[in-house]
């Protein structure tokens, strides 16, 4: 059996060290490293293997959130979940949206922290089952704001947005539409702003996640 190596970060000592007797006792986890100290964590990542490392929510100097920002900035591919008591909207928000791979309650039983475990390394988001609605209520306030941005966008940019979303270059889709290259490119900077996106593979990106992609550009509105 695959035994998943683990970094735990927790600034209460005797939860962490309790909560790493307890994911041990199944066999499939091993805690590899344990500290307390924010600081110590790119240490203890440079000096063992691991292939998850938790992160407590607050801790002195810094928090959970801030530090995986960090890491993942400096290059930590690692799956992250974050660990805390806060069953807060917002910082359920902020983890997910900073790229954390789950965000647990500390009040969650040990076999839901290690099933956890298991499904985060296995590439899967894992969020407490109490937080559950919290998660619904994020996925479509996205929804709708992914809507509200959609309607600022004129009834040429919908035109062009699907037509990104094919990949086609600016010229083939001034070509199709029978207007000039430099009015294409002006509509994608439009797209681009008003969606609050950088490129246009993200607008491409942003079109096929909303049901663009397949549309007929002649019916879009």
């Amino acid at each position: 059996m695959d035994i998943t190596r683990v970094i735990l970060v927790d600034d209460h000592t005797l939860f962490r060290k309790g909560l790493a007797e307890l994911l041990e006792r199944e066999g499939a986890v091993r805690v590899v490293a344990m500290t307390g100290n924010p600081e110590e964590v790119r240490d203890l990542l440079r000096e063992h293997e691991s292939d998850l490392l938790m992160l407590d929510l607050n801790m002195p100097g810094t928090d959970g959130i801030s530090l995986m920002q960090q890491l993942k900035g400096e290059g930590v591919r690692l799956p992250i979940l974050i660990l805390t008591v806060s069953e807060a909207q917002e910082d359920l928000a902020r983890a997910l949206r900073s790229g954390a791979n789950g965000y647990l309650l500390k009040s969650m039983e040990p076999d839901e922290v290690l099933d956890a475990i298991l499904r985060a390394v296995k590439g899967e988001t894992v969020v407490a089952p109490a937080l559950t609605a919290k998660l619904v209520n994020l996925l479509e306030q996205k929804d709708n704001s992914a809507s509200s941005l959609l309607d600022t966008l004129t009834h040429r940019e919908r035109e062009i947005l699907t037509h990104l979303a094919k990949g086609e270059s600016n010229k083939a889709i001034a070509r199709q539409l029978d207007i000039s290259y430099d009015t294409v490119k002006l509509h994608v900077r439009h797209i681009l702003a008003k969606l609050n996106l950088s490129s246009r593979v993200e607008a491409a990106v942003f079109a096929v996640e909303h049901k663009l992609a397949g549309m007929d550009a002649s019916r879009s509105k």
